[in-house]
């Protein structure tokens, strides 16, 4: 019986495999420092393979470079031995809400859901720190290797302490950022699906180097904006030489492998269309006829049926004579009734959507003072958290995805849990189905702050209470018919494996060791934890309906009811297995030592294989 890995995958080894399919010639074979061979590219003969003439040595090359730039790249490829613990009382509707919290590290996070979601999130939004000097960065290890770092990873977790200030006096202030920024932007584009796209807060101080890294990542062609926020309707008058009015959205596009991207019209752009005169080809409004800049070859008159002279605007016409004679001869141009001016229209039927502006003002996506009394008012009054975003900003973001409700959005920098409380407003107002996705390091409230004295100890245990307060009160008033009601979210943290070391470093056991290897699977967890790594591992939707049956008095599991059944428990008996082989689950797991003796455990495979041919049969 084939065995699930228990681990994220390896995505260098994958990437190599990606080059050797296209290049077999720059893939060779190499010894590791323990004598293991592994695949590796011959870099040499991959740079000859992609130039027309000679190599001899390092070329210059447009790009960013920092100190730490390769050991960010290789952290994130490199596998981790951790895993998603389910917290069911931190929870609201644990086994059927669609919406995630994750607590933990945000890297690890997004590699544990690579291949639960690779490319099937429709949407990412983050507001990560701004490395003003006064916030913090995560203190990213990448001083080892892809296997010690694999190893490292399923030691004691401790995240709240990866947290470090970065100061000015810091000799890598940016360094240090985009090293952060760096790994995790890779790994987000690998979740985001073709036609999703990232929104990105930031502002002066880090925005052309988060610019540049992202032209890098998702490729400069696929930059689609950099929005003005106006996120303050009354600027301060303490800065040194411009009042700061403006925070920057950046956009980028997954790929360019459509044909077109375009956001999708909205009920406000419909809002502008009409049929006046009973045109076959359906409601219209009126677009520009005048050329945005003074272009003296476009400045002539236009001839009318009756034979009048229409004269040219100051700047001259948006087209050639030839293409004015051939849009009036279509019917796209039409003249008014007295012969004065021309009237272009432009079909509701042909148009996919309004081009969004690049300036939001608070009016269409709030403030930071509206976000601020939206915590208030969910807080009872008390200034919560410093710098929350308003829902207004999250709910613009999500409406340019109008087109469709029912997607995943991503926010793996949560802070106060702004996108949650947003999309779900979003859903309750259009009955939408959208689910939402949040991460949060659990990062220590500071000694003598609001939240300290209101009694939170981290930001997530803030952020996870602000979800709560939100849904009620979203509840609370006049929702969609169609919405499910759904304010629930699932809480998962990360943690170490549920395996022992034994599972990962068998070669390092003594036999001393032995008496206590005998189950591999670590004392102090659960079978709900062993359910979700198996997810993980397995990569099946962490949101899926899960229900539990107990059956010949053994506790299983049924995810979505057959997409995958699991027991976990101690004495399985080929009756047990027959009976689960019976309902033709997609996918079947068992512990690996938890047959009632070795001829049931052989005999499994046989028994589905009769039984159930179609299940895929798996242990841990």
């Amino acid at each position: 019986m084939e065995k699930l890995k228990m681990h994220s995958p390896d995505l260098t080894q994958e990437n190599i495999a990606k080059i050797r399919a296209l290049f077999p010639g720059c893939v060779t074979e190499a010894t590791d420092e323990s004598g293991k061979a592994r695949l590796v590219v011959d870099f040499d003969q991959l740079r000859q393979e992609l130039s027309d003439h000679i190599v001899e040595g390092p070329q210059e090359r447009y790009r960013l470079d920092w100190p730490g730039k390769r050991e960010a790249l290789a952290v994130t490829n490199a596998p981790i031995a951790k895993t998603l613990r389910p917290y069911v009382d931190e929870s609201i509707n644990f086994d059927t809400t669609g919406h995630l919290f994750i607590e933990g590290d945000n890297l690890d996070a997004l590699k544990l859901l690579q291949e639960n979601y690779l490319g099937k999130i429709k949407l990412v939004y983050i507001d990560p720190p701004y490395n003003t000097g006064n916030d913090f960065i995560y203190e990213d290890d990448f001083s080892q290797g892809s296997d010690e770092y694999l190893q490292r990873s399923n030691q004691a977790d401790g995240d709240g302490n990866r947290l470090v200030a970065n100061t000015t006096t810091n000799g890598r202030f940016h360094s240090d950022w985009l090293s952060l920024m760096y790994p995790r932007l890779r790994m987000a584009r690998n979740l985001l699906s073709d036609d999703g796209a990232i929104f990105i807060n930031i502002d002066d101080s880090e925005l052309s180097n988060l610019k540049e890294i992202c032209d890098e990542i998702f490729g400069e062609g696929n930059f689609l904006a950099n929005v003005a926020w106006k996120h303050t309707q009354q600027s301060k008058n303490d800065e040194k030489y411009f009042a700061r009015v403006y925070n920057s959205l950046l956009i980028y596009r997954k790929s360019d492998s459509l044909s077109k991207f375009r956001f999708p019209r909205t009920e406000e752009d419909n809002k502008n269309y009409s049929n006046p005169d009973n045109d076959p080809r359906g409601q219209w409004r009126s677009g520009d006829v005048r050329s945005p800049n003074l272009r003296r070859t476009l400045c002539f008159d236009i001839v009318t049926p009756s034979g009048k002279k229409i004269s040219p605007p100051e700047n001259g016409w948006r087209w050639s004579q030839e293409t004015i004679k051939e849009k009036i001869k279509t019917g796209e141009i039409v003249f008014n009734a007295d012969e004065t001016k021309i009237v272009r229209k432009i079909y509701l039927s042909d148009q996919e959507g309004r081009t969004p502006e690049n300036l939001w003002d608070g009016e269409s996506a709030g403030t930071s003072r509206q976000a601020n009394a939206e915590l208030k008012d969910l807080f009872d009054g008390v200034a919560i958290f410093d710098t929350p975003k308003p829902t207004a900003l999250v709910k613009r973001i999500a409406k340019l995805f109008n087109n469709e409700s029912g997607y995943i959005a991503l926010d793996f920098f949560a802070g106060s849990g702004t996108t949650a409380d947003a999309l779900m407003q979003l859903n309750a107002e259009d009955g939408g189905h959208r689910k939402v996705f949040l991460v949060q390091i659990p990062e220590p409230c500071a000694d003598g702050s609001e939240p300290s004295k209101a009694g939170y100890k981290t930001i997530a245990e803030l952020s996870k209470e602000r979800i709560r307060r939100a849904g009620k009160k979203i509840l609370a008033g006049d929702c969609h018919p169609d919405w499910n009601r759904d304010v629930g979210f699932r809480v998962l943290k990360v943690d170490t494996s549920n395996m022992q070391d034994v599972f990962y470093r068998p070669d390092q056991v003594g036999q001393k060791d032995l008496l206590h290897a005998v189950d591999n699977i670590k004392p102090d967890r659960t079978a709900e934890d062993l359910l979700f790594q198996v997810l993980v591992d397995w990569g099946v939707d962490l949101t899926l309906p899960i229900r539990r049956e107990t059956v010949q008095g053994k506790k299983v599991f049924f995810v979505d009811e057959n997409a995958l059944v699991a027991c976990f428990d101690a004495g399985v008996t080929e009756e047990l297995v027959k009976d689960l082989a019976g309902r033709e689950p997609l996918r079947v797991v068992f512990r690996d030592n938890g047959f009632v003796s070795d001829a049931v455990k052989i005999n499994v495979e046989q028994v589905f294989r009769q039984l159930s041919p179609s299940t895929d049969v798996r242990s841990i």
